[in-house]
């Protein structure tokens, strides 16, 4: 298969675990071994997962010229991630806080400096654009523009639009729009999954759709078959931290779906893939190859 573009957010993240929520306030704590600092970010993770699974990508994404920037291309060049497409634009580069407890349960602080309002430059991505098989455009701003430039030229686009409560919803509207396929999760719905897809479909005529629902698995639409179907979710190993479920669920269901162009299979690799990834704290850490991936399956159809 082609190589897939992948344009989205990079940060440098630092997770603690906390006792419970809510956090009962105290003026110092010592947390041995449980304060981690790593790279991360939803593109980050999704091209990671990419290329841990066994894919060729081309990340798109906006970096300071801080020294935060010095880790995130140490990082990139440990995970064997091209990242001649990674531009220092901004002043500083994102950040995030996450707090955890036993029981996976997290708070997301997320400080995306001046991003939102910063653009990525397109010449740039003309040129990671040309050949690629698919495009995963995260819902972050500076990959907007590139919706309709990724479709113009044929290529597929899939997209992640996380909690949505509104399909008149101002911010993702353009993302849905323009999906091949896309993600979301059920957190905020205002209805069932099933209704929500169906008037997905009414609005946006969305080819393929995925619900995650955390702990009760996940739901996918085909379009063309008219098919809604629930997919359970599995256990495969304790759960510490559930960051970046939804980011490990979306990059193995492209990969495997890029390989197959079975959306059955490929979801239910994708709620293996998942399952297993959320056996560690960091949402870009946990990620299975493909052979390991096969191998767990495999052993869930039992």
């Amino acid at each position: 298969m082609g190589e897939i573009l992948v344009s989205g957010l990079i940060n440098i993240e630092t997770t603690a675990r906390v006792d419970g929520f809510p956090i009962h306030y105290a003026p110092v704590r010592y947390p041995f071994f449980s304060v981690n600092s790593t790279v991360s970010g939803v593109g980050y993770n999704v091209a990671k997962a990419l290329t841990t699974l066994g894919d060729s990508t081309r990340f798109v994404s906006l970096i300071g010229t801080d020294l935060a920037a010095g880790l995130v291309f140490e990082q990139l060049k440990r995970d064997r991630i091209p990242y001649g497409f990674v531009a220092q634009e901004l002043a500083q580069t994102p950040q995030s806080v996450i707090l955890y407890d036993p029981g996976g349960q997290r708070m997301i602080n997320v400080d995306l400096k001046d991003i939102q309002e910063r653009a990525y430059p397109p010449v740039l991505f003309e040129q990671a654009l040309h050949g690629v098989s698919m495009a995963v455009l995260c819902n972050i701003n500076f990959s907007r523009p590139f919706l309709q430039q990724a479709r113009a030229s044929g290529v597929p686009v899939a997209t992640d639009v996380h909690a949505i409560a509104s399909l008149d919803d101002t911010y993702n509207a353009a993302f849905m729009a323009a999906a091949d396929i896309l993600f979301m999760s059920d957190e905020l719905l205002p209805c069932s999954p099933e209704d929500w897809v169906r008037a997905l479909w009414d609005r946006y005529c969305t080819p393929i759709a995925v619900v995650g629902m955390g702990a009760q698995g996940a739901l996918l639409a085909v379009r063309d078959e008219g098919a809604i179907t629930r997919i359970p979710a599995v256990t495969t190993r304790p759960v510490v931290n559930t960051i970046g479920a939804g980011d490990a669920l979306f990059s193995s269901f492209v990969h495997s779906y890029q390989q197959s162009g079975d959306p059955y299979d490929a979801i239910r690799k994708a709620v293996v893939f998942a399952s297993y990834k959320i056996g560690v704290a960091g949402a870009a850490d946990g990620f299975l190859d493909s052979a390991a991936l096969d191998a767990l399956y495999a052993t869930t159809l039992r």
